[in-house]
């Protein structure tokens, strides 16, 4: 039995924006494009057409990952949840680096929405099975690919 991938609700709302934006706008839009290159006449050497096939593969795959991943996750709304003071999924963590003396703010996410420039982490990433269960005020060490790092827990919220 294969184990649903947690999704945030907000998260699985943004992938399904991206699956329609996919299915009504682009979808329809390359298959114009292979129309298209396909009036153009020889498709051995049609450049256009080749283009248009190959990103229409890459949206149909694109379709399917995201339909896939939408049926096989388990969406947790973090609103409903009372973990107390406790780290746990979809909290959004204010941390200071010990070392660099700086502060960040990450949400801990399923891997489907993870994105570092969002500053959304995967539940699966290093520094978030270290902040699963810790509280604020807390310091945690864990090994990055760059080495070990050390941060505190500034704030736990969840929004």
């Amino acid at each position: 039995m294969s184990q649903r991938t947690p999704l945030t609700a907000a998260g699985a709302e943004r992938l399904r924006k991206e699956l329609e934006q996919l299915k009504s706008v682009e979808r329809p839009r390359v298959i114009n494009a292979i129309a298209e290159a396909r009036a153009h006449g020889d498709l051995k050497e049609n450049a256009e057409y080749h283009a248009a096939r190959e990103e229409q593969g890459f949206i149909e795959g694109r379709i399917r990952e995201l339909e896939a991943a939408l049926s096989n996750s388990q969406i947790i709304d973090i609103s409903k949840l009372s973990p107390g003071k406790k780290i746990v999924f979809g909290a959004t963590v204010e941390l200071y680096d010990v070392d660099t003396e700086e502060e960040t703010t990450y949400q801990i996410v399923g891997d489907l929405e993870a994105d570092i420039n969002a500053n959304r982490i995967s539940i699966l990433s290093p520094i978030a099975r270290a902040l699963i269960g810790k509280e604020e005020g807390d310091e945690i060490e864990f090994q990055a690919p760059n080495g070990t790092r050390n941060y505190e827990i500034l704030a736990v919220r969840y929004e």
